[in-house]
């Protein structure tokens, strides 16, 4: 069950969806993250402790892989390795564009972004583990949230993403006077703004972490930097 803060938020934002959207989420085993783990965002951060919602687009397009948070990769398990980052990172290029940008915030990368150069890092105080990633995104207010929150296969995302934008929409609205600031990567982000009224909320617009230029992107480096997303 979500956290309690959210139970008036999200039971408004439910009834928002299609009833038949809804009667299939409801009766249908065919899709994931489960019934059970779609709203997995709104379990872990209350709604008061909300400072930013990153939005991303879908969930990983594999049942291993995604478990109902935006950008977090259930099947990353260690970060790094003995020999620079870990082998399920280096396959992840967002990710691994991800935290090269944080070593560089934190200093630990200059200009040798390579495997040998990220093994010289000191690891000991950070963290190694997707899950420590996820928390130190939650204890800054961070809400990990995918524009449609369930995937079933590539062709449908769209269809599901048109799907909850009521939900989405509906969710924001509540959300206004609360005011938190929009974390939208890439062409993503102009999509958002298409589907979205979100002239009321401050938007931090960043190309998306697939991108090489990503990881020296001044407005990534200040605003990821300033969370210490890798420090214990």
């Amino acid at each position: 069950m979500p956290h309690n803060s959210w139970k008036a938020v999200l039971s408004k934002a439910y009834e928002s969806l299609d009833h038949t959207y809804r009667a299939f989420l409801e009766e249908d085993n065919g899709y994931f993250p489960s019934k059970e783990s779609y709203l997995n965002a709104f379990k872990t951060l209350p709604r008061q402790k909300v400072k930013y919602i990153l939005f991303g687009q879908d969930p990983y397009p594999r049942p291993d892989s995604a478990g109902g948070y935006a950008f977090i990769d259930e099947k990353v398990q260690r970060l790094f390795s003995a020999t620079g980052l870990s082998k399920e990172v280096n396959r992840a290029t967002s990710l691994r564009n991800f935290v090269k940008m944080a070593l560089v915030a934190r200093g630990d990368l200059k200009e040798d972004l390579s495997q040998e150069g990220i093994a010289q890092v000191d690891k000991t105080p950070l963290i190694d583990s997707i899950e420590a990633l996820r928390l130190n995104f939650e204890k800054n207010g961070v809400l990990l949230l995918n524009t449609a929150l369930i995937f079933t296969d590539k062709k449908s995302s769209s269809r599901h993403i048109k799907a909850w934008k009521p939900f989405m929409q509906t969710l924001l609205e509540q959300l206004q006077k609360d005011t938190p600031k929009l974390i939208l990567f890439g062409t993503h982000a102009k999509a958002l703004k298409k589907q979205f009224s979100l002239e009321i909320f401050e938007s931090i617009e960043i190309e998306h972490p697939y991108n090489h230029s990503f990881i020296r992107n001044e407005k990534a480096l200040e605003l990821f930097g300033s969370m210490k997303l890798l420090e214990k």
